[in-house]
Order: structure tokens, then C-alpha cells, then sequence
């Protein structure tokens, strides 16, 4: 067991599986002790075992991030069962393959899919926020980590709904933290690229997959454990000087031209003709 953030109490979203479970393992094997939140009441359930019996400590809570009241008792079970709240990670998205099926074509997507992926992706961290902030202040701080996404940084042919919702998560981020940061509130935002997670393996071909990671400048696709160790990173006090941040965990996805891939795949070295 690890000490970088022992004696913490921290609640993750979206922690049954994929990017939320691996935060909250990793938190409480570095000392915090952890409410695992999730719509998936069992398999928050799974996590938090899993977690006690390694010797950390942890809780399970079923909620919908997108209803206040569960946001509410989810913020108070932290409180009840560990004393307070330090760590808050805004993981909990719609990411299923049979939600982004919805999210395809501008012209034809209907209002109530438009506002149900607001209401996840975008008002499950502003009211994770707006309830866990009151608490931690009171501690004496705290941190928070908002899970974005690289598709709020450049344009799809799909997706609409979810990366407009994820660029309100990277304004929401920068708010935060210039409205609390005097009061002790620390926000970032991680920006996942393409991680091999049960959801994106189930929801994206083995062919679309090879084709993103030929755009990474590591090559290979990301795991969950990367996307962790950053938020464990951003709530632990090596971080007490970041805020307002977004971290690209990518590879590199974002950081070079369009023309990359197929520089790679032709042997070419530059755009430019030779004469």
C-alpha cells in the first residue's frame, strides 16, 4: 500500500469498470478510502470488495449522476462512512456503443437524446461539483479531476452531442478552479484518447481501433491504469500547484498534423515534393 494520498476520502463516478474502476483501485492502494459510484449498483459492489480485500477501504453507492438527489446521497454517504471528502473524480459518461448510435447524425438526432447526454455527461459533474465543493471546503480543500474527452478537442463526422457536452466539461473545469481556488479547490481535467476499456472494446471494430492507434505517437492503444495514475497524480499534493488544467492521456493522439498516419504507413519523411 501506498501513502500519496493517505488519509483521503475520495469519490469516483462511473467506477464499475473501465477508467473509473482502475482510479479507485489505485486511489485506495495509495491510502484513501474510496465510494464507488456508479448506475451499476453490482458492479460497484465488485469494486469496492475487491478493494476491502486488498486491505483498503471503500463503499459501494448506486447513482445516477445525471439526478441531484443521488449526487446528494452519494456526497453524504462519503461523509457518513469516512468523515469528509477530499478527492472527487467526475468519471461517470455515456459511452456505450448503443448511446453514441444515438449521436450519429446532427439532422437527424432528436432533442431528448441531445439533452439525455447533457444530462450524464455534462450535469453529472457540474452537480458532482456543486454538492462535494460545500463539503470539502469545510475539510480544509480538496481536489477534483473531470474525465473529458479527446473528441471535445476536434471535429467528427458523429458525436455531436457527447463532445459538445465534453467541451462544457473542460469550461466547467477552468470555472471551478478560478472560483475556488482561494478556498482551497484544486480542478483539472483528464482527456482521454483511445483507451482499451470493456465499453470501447465492445462498442469500437478491431479495425477502427488500429486505425486511431496508427495515429498515436505511442503505438499503442491506452489503458485504463494510464488514464489513473494521472488522476492520482492531479489529487495527490505532488499536484498542490495545478489547476485548471487539461491533460491530454493520448499517446500523442492530438499533438501532430493529419498527414502523420500516412507519413508512417508510405515510408514518406516529409509533405514536400522532392524535385
Amino acid at each position: 500500500m501506498g501513502e500519496r494520498v493517505k488519509g483521503k476520502v475520495a469519490i469516483v463516478t462511473g467506477a464499475a469498470s473501465g477508467i473509473g474502476e482502475a482510479t479507485a483501485k489505485l486511489l485506495a492502494s495509495e491510502g484513501a478510502a474510496v465510494v464507488v459510484a456508479d448506475m451499476n449498483g453490482e458492479g460497484a459492489e465488485r469494486v469496492a470488495a475487491a478493494i476491502r480485500a486488498a486491505g483498503g477501504r471503500a463503499v459501494s453507492q448506486r447513482t445516477d449522476v445525471s439526478k441531484e438527489d443521488d449526487i446528494r446521497a452519494m456526497v453524504a454517504r462519503a461523509v457518513s462512512e469516512f468523515g469528509g471528502l477530499h478527492i472527487l473524480h467526475n468519471n461517470a459518461a455515456m459511452t456505450a456503443g448503443h448511446e453514441h448510435a444515438n449521436d450519429l447524425d446532427l439532422l437527424t438526432m432528436t432533442v431528448e437524446y441531445w439533452d439525455r447526454s447533457f444530462s450524464v455527461n455534462l450535469r453529472g459533474a457540474m452537480l458532482g461539483a456543486k454538492h462535494a465543493i460545500p463539503v470539502m471546503i469545510a475539510g480544509g480543500g480538496g481536489a477534483i479531476v473531470n474525465t473529458s474527452s479527446n473528441q471535445s478537442l476536434g471535429g467528427d463526422l458523429s458525436q455531436f452531442a457527447y463532445s459538445a457536452a465534453k467541451a462544457g466539461v473542460n469550461a466547467l473545469t477552468r470555472s471551478i478552479a478560478t472560483t475556488f481556488g482561494r478556498r482551497g479547490i484544486r480542478c483539472n481535467t483528464v482527456s482521454p484518447g483511445h483507451i482499451e476499456t470493456p465499453t470501447n472494446k465492445a462498442s469500437v471494430s478491431p479495425e477502427m481501433s488500429a486505425a486511431i492507434v496508427s495515429n498515436n505517437l505511442i503505438p499503442r492503444a491506452g489503458r485504463a491504469d494510464d488514464l489513473a495514475q494521472a488522476v492520482l497524480y492531479l489529487v495527490s499534493d505532488e499536484a498542490s500547484f495545478v489547476t485548471g488544467q487539461l491533460l491530454s492521456i493520448d499517446g500523442g493522439q492530438m499533438a501532430h498534423l493529419p498527414h502523420y498516419s500516412y507519413l508512417v504507413a508510405s515510408g514518406a519523411k516529409t509533405t514536400n515534393q522532392t524535385p
